[in-house]
């Protein structure tokens, strides 16, 4: 069975999520660790349980969910993996910051390794598959665990919301579609963990997102 364990980092509340098993090996969702104590809460938890990162996950590469990327790398040595229509469309790190008018400073690690649509990402005796979900933005993918039930939605879908379609490669029009039939069509039971704010439920998303 997969816990699911909630960050929330940086001055943006983004949810970073550690999904782990009783084998204690995991893998790191969207690692948005933007302080030193932030940082240190993450590495804490993961020494005092005694967990092994195998993965580190990209649910897209908008800079409030990579900006703990560079410490995982130099910390556990794992490299960050996401879709590469991301890599193709979406600015670097820097670049974000630079034109969304904020100022912090940043460390960035190049993404090499891609995840494509319907991926099996396996970790102890888990495993998680990858549905894309394009128009937050081009390459946004969500994590789905049919046996234990739950989606790491990103930022493609919230409670009682969705994502911004402003920002590079978005598209609402597909956003929507894609939800609706990736997303809806999942379990009514399915809980989805999104990229920012509380947990929902399929079941819900359909009875009362206004977007959809």
């Amino acid at each position: 069975m997969i816990t699911v364990k909630t960050f929330v980092f940086n001055i943006f509340a983004e949810n970073t999520y550690l999904l782990y098993d009783e084998t204690k090996e995991a893998v790191l969702i969207d690692c948005g660790c933007m302080y030193v104590e932030e940082e240190k809460s993450l590495s804490d938890f993961i020494n005092q349980n005694s967990i092994i990162i195998k993965r580190l996950l990209c649910t897209h590469i908008h800079f409030d969910h990579i900006l703990g990327n560079h410490f995982i790398n130099l910390t556990y040595g794992i490299c960050p993996e996401a879709h590469s229509k991301e890599v193709k469309m979406v600015p670097s790190l820097e670049e974000q910051i630079k034109s969304m008018n904020v100022q912090f400073p940043v460390n960035s690690i190049e993404i090499n390794d891609f995840l494509y649509e319907n991926d099996v990402i396996r970790f102890g005796n888990s495993n998680i598959f990858t549905k894309l979900i394009p128009g937050h933005s081009p390459g946004s993918l969500v994590f789905y665990s049919p046996k234990d039930g739950f989606l790491i939605s990103g930022d493609t879908l919230f409670k009682g919301s969705i994502g911004r379609t402003d920002l590079w490669g978005g598209n609402h029009d597909m956003l929507v579609a894609t939800i609706k039939d990736k997303i809806l069509s999942l379990p009514d039971e399915t809980v989805i963990y999104p990229g920012h704010g509380p947990t929902t439920t399929v079941i819900d998303e359909k009875l009362y997102n206004p977007y959809l």
